[in-house]
């Protein structure tokens, strides 16, 4: 396997730093450069102690000619942007935002409140859920990390879903994430004073961003795809999601059906376990690894999913990384274990 040369744009929010840290020790990469508008001119390793000693370069000065591969761990809209920039400069690009989850522009527009800077793009854009999608992956220009959120459901409700089984009412997830999902930038409700002995529900119901990526990809696998109820909760911990997902009056049953059905769709899978009958996911399952953790609890009529990842990892960056590999045909392990 040749070497292959990348670039981080946004290296210093805390997904661009989980990036630099796991592509740093990747055998096959080498990072060329990281960008930063703050901290232009100085190490990654001044901002993170523990981080690599690299570089950071302002955006205007990175070259995307020069490598290979660019990761986008921008906010939406100045990430598509420079997916334009990268990809006429003959990168494949890995965008982390939000940017080109959404294969509807009106859609996009309408939860980001801005003009899409890239529609042209968005019907090439490869939606990056590994586990399912390693053969559109493979030898794509410009693929679309799956939101945190996002993916502990899609990955919790996927043997189910793509199984055609019908659902009787609403799904409901009901998620709880680690204060670094919120990024980097602060604001009030993330301060330490404001997180610490509290836990608090935001945009709960249907108002969060990440739930018309969940039934665009539910809608997908679904010709009659169940309505999702979403509610997200700020956990007063540095990192990790948990959701537990409700799914009432399956056509799928009894609970050994069920249960075969995720051993069939997750036991070749390295970075999805499913645990064994009595024994639930919880966040110390999943830190700092690329695993996604999941429980089966059966209550009557109803299954509950209890899914758990780290956001910064397997809902973001490691799964970056795993799509590069999944893109140039590497194990998807590699640098990741």
């Amino acid at each position: 396997m040749d070497n292959v040369k990348a670039g981080i744009y946004g290296a210093t929010g805390y997904t661009g730093y989980e990036l630099a840290t796991i592509l740093w020790r990747h055998p096959q990469v080498e990072i060329v450069f990281a960008t930063s508008l703050s901290y232009a001119g100085q190490s990654l390793r001044d901002i993170f102690p523990a981080g690599p000693d690299l570089p950071l370069v302002d955006p205007q000065e990175a070259d995307a000619g020069s490598v290979d591969v660019v990761f986008l761990c921008l906010p939406h809209a100045a990430s598509a942007a420079t997916a334009v920039t990268a990809l006429e400069a003959g990168a494949k690009v890995i965008d982390l935002s939000a940017d080109f989850r959404l294969e509807d522009v009106g859609i996009y527009e309408q939860w980001y409140k801005v003009t899409h800077p890239a529609p042209q793009l968005l019907e090439e854009a490869v939606y990056g859920l590994t586990e399912f999608a390693r053969e559109d992956l493979r030898g794509a220009r410009l693929v679309a990390n799956p939101g945190c959120y996002t993916t502990t459901a899609l990955l919790a409700l996927a043997p189910l879903v793509r199984a055609g089984s019908e659902v009787a009412g609403d799904i409901i997830v009901d998620a709880k994430s680690g204060v670094s999902g919120a990024g980097r930038k602060p604001t009030t409700n993330t301060l330490f004073v404001e997180v610490a002995n509290n836990f608090s529900p935001y945009a709960i119901g249907r108002d969060h961003r990440h739930l018309p990526e969940m039934e665009q990809v539910i809608g997908w696998w679904h010709e009659r795809p169940p309505r999702l109820i979403f509610s997200p909760h700020l956990l007063p911990v540095p990192r990790g999601i948990l959701a537990n997902i409700y799914v009432s009056g399956l056509e799928i049953w009894p609970e050994s059906e069920v249960r075969a059905l995720y051993d069939a769709a997750y036991s070749g899978e390295q970075f999805v376990d499913l645990l064994p009958a009595g024994e639930l996911a919880t966040l110390a399952h999943v830190t700092h690894t690329n695993k996604c953790v999941m429980s089966l609890t059966f209550a009557g009529q109803t299954l509950i999913i209890t899914s758990a990842l780290d956001n910064l990892v397997k809902g973001a960056a490691g799964q970056a990384v795993q799509n590069l590999n999944a893109m140039l045909g590497w194990p998807e392990e590699l640098g990741l274990l």
